[in-house]
């Protein structure tokens, strides 16, 4: 019981603390609570303060996280398995329960910010941009599963979290990993390599992309229509601010939020047990995206401060605890070289065929690059992006290309790992 009770507030107290930090550190500012929740995650779930599974405990388990608590006291009665094992068991079925929540309580709270209708009136000059940008994504995608598929576990799950991934960021990722049971190992290795390449593409995108660009798209047009920005911009730039969350009102109304949360929770739990069951984690994932882009329609809950960070907060949560059971002699046992080819050619694969449709359809340099940096970063980075290109008029295309991907992302990583599971 003591150990349940300290890793739970450990898990979920450590991102407040984390979330205090970025506001009062500007260097952890840069490296963010999702990334400095990953470092801390890896640490401590490998320098030795949980115990390590026995051999014939691992062979009891295999590959779930947890057994139920009566069958695992029967086999150490049975001295088939070790007091540690025990303990083992006790931190595993926590960390499922954590993970098993987080995810779901997450999306719903990201998606009632989005105001889905407000964006698909904005959409028409970033639509065409979109298109491109996500056919690039999904022809290396599938291209690099049929190129690595006997190489990579579970690659038509990685597939799918590549697809998440460059179209929503870290939470899409969680929820089609969730959705799709990805194991730890695999989840956290694809997500570093993300963070490592992402980096470089980001640099790239930022410094020279303009001018190499404009070598072969034709030029932003300055007589493009102009869309007062200043409201657009804030919203983007403001999504990192917890500040004034903890107030008596942010409370209250952060509390109906969540309430509405977990309302989704348990109707998309009801819908699920009209499947089979290997299909319900995926049901429930994808049934709680659409109910939240629905209420997200209401300007009432829509117009609810906050909702956004109470769910990165969540996010952050899920990112502490599933980092923290990867485990670093079993992650490198994997053939990590294939994977990093298969993020690496999914990160600038989908670029340089994105650029060659830009040109194929006449899309500008501009629109191409803030079309790249919405699907495989975020819309926080839209700002930046665009004053690195001295084009303000571009942030609305790139926002809103950012936000539909985000929206409609966990539709299309799903889909297309189901898709390809079957080749």
């Amino acid at each position: 019981m003591i150990i349940t009770i300290a890793l739970v507030l450990f898990y979920l107290l450590t991102p407040i603390l984390l979330i205090y930090l970025v506001h009062v550190s500007k260097t952890i500012n840069k490296i963010g609570a999702v990334v400095m929740a990953y470092i801390i995650g890896l640490v401590i779930g490998n320098i030795g303060l949980f115990p390590r599974a026995s051999a014939a405990f691992k062979a009891i388990l295999e590959g779930k996280q947890f057994l139920p608590q009566n069958e695992v006291l029967n086999y150490l009665a049975e001295s088939k398995i070790t007091q540690g094992d025990i303990v083992l068991n006790q931190i595993g079925s926590v960390q499922d329960t954590i993970m098993s929540i987080a995810i779901p309580l997450a999306l719903p709270l990201l998606l009632f910010s989005l105001d889905i209708k407000r964006w698909l009136k904005l959409a028409k000059e970033a639509f065409l941009s979109l298109i491109l940008g996500v056919s690039s994504l999904i022809i290396v995608v599938v291209a690099g599963y049929f190129l690595f598929k006997d190489h990579i576990p579970e690659s038509w799950k990685v597939a799918g979290m590549l697809c998440g991934v460059y179209t929503g960021g870290t939470p899409n990722l969680a929820a089609i990993g969730t959705a799709l049971d990805v194991s730890p190992n695999i989840f956290v290795l694809t997500h570093t390599y993300d963070l490592v390449l992402g980096s470089i593409c980001l640099v790239f995108l930022l410094t020279i992309a303009q001018n190499v660009f404009n070598l072969i798209l034709p030029h932003f047009n300055e007589s493009h229509e102009k869309i007062k920005l200043k409201s657009i911009v804030a919203e983007s730039e403001g999504v990192d601010n917890y500040l004034g969350m903890l107030t008596k009102k942010g409370i209250m109304q952060l509390s109906k939020a969540l309430g509405l949360s977990i309302l989704i929770l348990g109707l998309s739990y009801s819908i699920s047990l009209l499947v089979p069951k290997s299909s319900q984690t995926t049901v429930i994932i994808l049934s709680i995206t659409t109910f939240g882009l629905i209420l997200g329609t209401i300007k009432s809950i829509s117009s609810i401060d906050k909702t956004f960070q109470l769910g990165m907060y969540f996010i952050i949560v899920f990112s502490l605890v599933v980092s923290s059971m990867a485990d670093f002699r079993s992650m490198f046992q994997i053939d990590f070289l294939h994977l990093f080819m298969y993020v690496a050619l999914t990160v600038f694969g989908s670029m340089i065929v994105h650029v060659f449709l830009s040109y194929l359809f006449k899309v500008d340099s501009d629109t191409t690059i803030i079309t790249i940096s919405a699907l495989t970063f975020s819309p926080p980075f839209i700002p930046v992006v665009a004053a690195a290109l001295k084009n303000k008029e571009i942030i609305i295309t790139g926002i809103t290309s950012g936000i539909l991907g985000y929206a409609f992302g966990n539709y299309l990583g799903v889909g297309l790992a189901y898709f390809l599971k079957g080749f």
